[in-house]
């Protein structure tokens, strides 16, 4: 009988691992499926606040500076959500909101001496 009872508790076990799994798997799946939504809201917004050149440059720049596109999305979109944004915003202009925001970055070099 005890090993019937150690088989029991071995199925028991191994059954909540599959459905801790399971439900894991369902998380995981809904989480991607929010991000999905929440990254084609955010594209729809760009689409209609700038221009298709606008956002042809800041999908080129996202190859090399995602942080700095991210930084300026986010600020774009917020801007639209706010009413403060009441025209397409073209490529010109972009160039020009970039150049402010790189140019107010600095970068901190440390020099050995």
């Amino acid at each position: 009988m005890g090993d019937d009872d150690e088989l029991d508790r071995i199925r028991k076990r191994k059954f909540e691992e599959m459905q801790r799994d399971a439900q894991r798997s369902q998380n995981d799946e809904d989480n991607n499926q929010q991000a999905q939504q929440e990254e084609a809201r955010r594209q729809q917004i760009l689409r209609q606040i700038l221009s298709s050149e606008a956002r042809e440059r800041l999908n080129t720049l996202k190859l090399v500076r995602p942080d700095l596109v991210d930084n300026v999305e986010n600020q774009l979109i917020q801007l639209a959500g706010m009413g403060r944004i009441n025209r397409v915003i073209g490529d010109e202009e972009l160039k020009n909101i970039l150049s402010r925001l790189i140019g107010n970055q600095h970068e901190t070099k440390i020099e050995r001496r």
